[in-house]
């Protein structure tokens, strides 16, 4: 360590260290945030996207942790960071000690110290690598194994289908190339290692983490015992010659919105699902979701429940009210046939023909081939179209890969499969192209229709234990208190670039009301101290929607914002009208250049100061445009900005 006098924080508290810091170790720049280390850098390229320790209960969900006790240490070249992070929840109650050095070389160690403190069944227990699929994806690597054996090995370029990668087993060490002749060496300690490609659940990353599934879980953990693993980071040349920090200054020069080309693409079909609350649309409801230019409404029709007649009745109600098409979403029973046929003759006695059928059964990961038969014989004389795929992510859909036949292939996206922060969920739109361009070249040829995207999971499609019910007073699982945030709505609208620029068919999103939807309802939250939704309220996300809903029919013109990862830039085009929408996913502001656009008419900007005035008047929100002047633009923590212009 450099015998510079260090900057010391004492342990976190009230007015105590903050735990985000700005690090260096020698040439790699790095973030340490809330215990976990980020955006590990050599100069603009991103090495490693993250080092943290996790604890995965039965069902593979991740225990939270309080930090405690944090010291950090550090100085212009080198730190020290020491703390203790308590996991508790159910039964579970795990403890563990970090102490992170980066020295000036360019050497940095993560070690995990812990102990259970009572007896319980786990998955995984320990430290995970991320590594990022910008620079990762098709690099040249080397795993060293815990035999001894060295491979030389690529990251896959395409979503890899088994997990862990193939090559990427009993690690010992794991380096990769990040230019022509400079390595980062990354080794780990304390168990067995291996890799998976997290792009299946949209994570923007690869992850080594420990404990190979290759064996058998979950796992008794008894109380006493003591786990101890570290991860250790170099950055070296071939000849293991010191590598130099990043010369010049930093770039203050705001973010530029570059066009990607003159050839669009459609806009996708865009639609919500039902209400999962069961009940009819309001009138206002109505009226409101009528101008989100919608192409459809997804109903979710469990044959094994006598109640779903009800269930499309309302379906085709609330769809004929909103002036949409129907997406169904067909689940068998998880024993015996279902009667499709019935299923069939109700469409007819409602004079309902589904835009779409999407066909799953209960138990099973993704289509059954003797179900699609079954399906096209009894939908024969309706025009809608059979799609096949899994009604989970698309791991499922890899584990058990559809039968060919179907017009279309359909799978789902959420972000909060393995992480909830907000840094995490903002990574995660950047996995999306690489899931529609994989499944595009080994499906050539048939549509891509996500259904639905969620914030959250709907459900845990690998739990190996029943999911605990959430107590009165808490909030179900599946729903997340910032589905009315303006986070919400900048990670939608950054999910629908992805998806329109990558060539999706259609796209579902979350519901139309309620506390997963894009509107309150007329009663209002019914847990206002854990989710704020006055009654008749609409949430952020709705006037992304809007935006866009307004251009349905149009194209989106590929855009990049340089030098920014926390930028989302959509650019819609619709005869002579042009939209550009930008979102800021980060927390801090982004000063965006627009000297590429000339000729603005309009201008709104949603953000921390006007959230109040478009979730509780909407109309006079978007009536009322907000000013703009200059060839720049501000966007605070979260916010969007829609900008309107024509065409010379």
């Amino acid at each position: 360590m450099s015998v510079v006098p260090p900057k010391i924080f004492p342990a976190h508290g009230p007015g105590g260290a903050s735990q985000h810091a700005a690090l260096r170790a020698g040439p790699l720049a790095l973030v340490f945030h809330e215990g976990d280390l980020r955006t590990i850098k050599w100069g603009d390229r991103e090495v490693l996207r993250r080092i943290y320790g996790a604890v995965r209960d039965c069902n593979w969900g991740t225990v939270p942790g309080i930090l405690s006790g944090l010291e950090i240490r550090s100085n212009d070249s080198d730190f020290r960071i020491r703390y203790s992070r308590e996991h508790r929840e159910n039964g579970i109650h795990f403890v563990w000690r970090a102490e992170i050095i980066g020295n000036e070389d360019g050497t940095l160690r993560f070690d995990f110290d812990g102990e259970a403190r009572t007896t319980f069944l786990r998955n995984r227990i320990g430290l995970c690598v991320l590594h990022p699929i910008r620079e990762c994806a098709g690099a040249h690597c080397r795993a060293l194994h815990t035999g001894g054996t060295t491979t030389d090995l690529k990251f896959p370029e395409e979503v890899a289908v088994e997990q862990p990668i193939h090559g990427f087993t009993d690690l010992a060490e794991l380096h990769h190339e990040v230019e022509s002749g400079v390595w980062l060496e990354v080794a780990f300690e304390g168990d067995v290692f291996e890799t998976e490609d997290q792009r299946n659940w949209i994570d923007a990353s690869f992850k080594t983490y420990s404990t190979p599934l290759r064996l058998s879980f979950p796992v008794e953990i008894q109380a006493g015992t003591r786990i101890h693993q570290s991860v250790t980071v170099r950055l070296r040349t071939a000849k293991h010659a010191r590598i130099a920090g990043p010369t010049g200054c930093v770039q203050t020069e705001p973010t530029k919105i570059i066009f990607g080309g003159s050839q669009g693409v459609r806009i996708p079909e865009v639609g919500l699902g039902m209400a999962s609350h069961g009940e009819p649309l309001s009138g206002l409801a109505v009226d409101r979701l009528s101008r989100l230019g919608l192409s459809h409404l997804r109903a979710d029709l469990c044959l094994s429940d006598a109640r779903w007649t009800d269930r499309l009745r309302i379906a085709a109600k609330d769809g004929m009210e909103l002036g949409t098409a129907l997406e169904l979403a067909i689940h068998l029973p998880r024993i015996g046939p279902g009667d499709l046929d019935c299923v069939a003759r109700e469409l007819g006695r409602l004079k309902v023909d589904p835009i779409r059928v999407l066909l799953f059964r209960d138990g099973s990961r993704s289509t059954l081939p003797e179900d699609l038969a079954v399906a096209q014989a009894a939908f024969a004389d309706g025009s809608m179209a059979i799609g096949v795929g899994t009604d989970a992510d698309l791991y499922q859909f890899h584990l058990q890969p559809p039968p060919d036949g179907g017009d279309f292939l359909c799978w789902t996206m959420n972000p909060q499969v393995h992480a909830s922060d907000e840094l995490s969920i903002a990574e995660t739109p950047e996995a999306v192209g690489h899931q529609l361009a994989t499944l595009r070249r080994r499906h050539s040829g048939r549509p891509l229709v996500v259904s639905p995207v969620t914030l959250k999971p709907r459900f845990n499609a690998v739990a190996t234990a029943a999911a605990m019910s959430a107590s009165s007073g808490q909030l179900p699982p599946e729903v997340d208190p910032r589905q009315t945030s303006l986070f919400a709505a900048a990670w939608t609208l950054a999910m629908f670039k992805a998806l329109a620029e990558g060539g999706v068919h259609s796209v579902t999103f979350f519901e139309t009301t309620g506390w997963r939807g894009v509107i309150g309802t007329e009663a209002g939250s019914p847990l206002p101290e854990l989710f704020q939704s006055p009654p008749n309220c609409v949430f952020p996300v709705y006037h992304v929607l809007e935006d866009i809903g307004e251009f349905a029919g149009g194209i989106v013109l590929p855009t990049e914002a340089t030098g920014s990862h926390h930028l989302a830039s959509l650019l819609l085009r619709l005869g002579q009208r042009r939209r550009l929408i930008l979102a800021n996913l980060g927390t801090e502001p982004c000063r965006v250049s627009l000297e590429n656009f000339e000729g603005i008419t309009r201008s709104r900007i949603l953000d921390a100061s006007t959230r109040e005035e478009a979730m509780n008047e909407p109309e006079s929100f978007r009536d009322q445009p907000t000013g703009f002047n200059g060839g720049e633009v501000e966007l605070p923590a979260y916010a969007i900005v829609t900008l309107d212009f024509s065409e010379h």
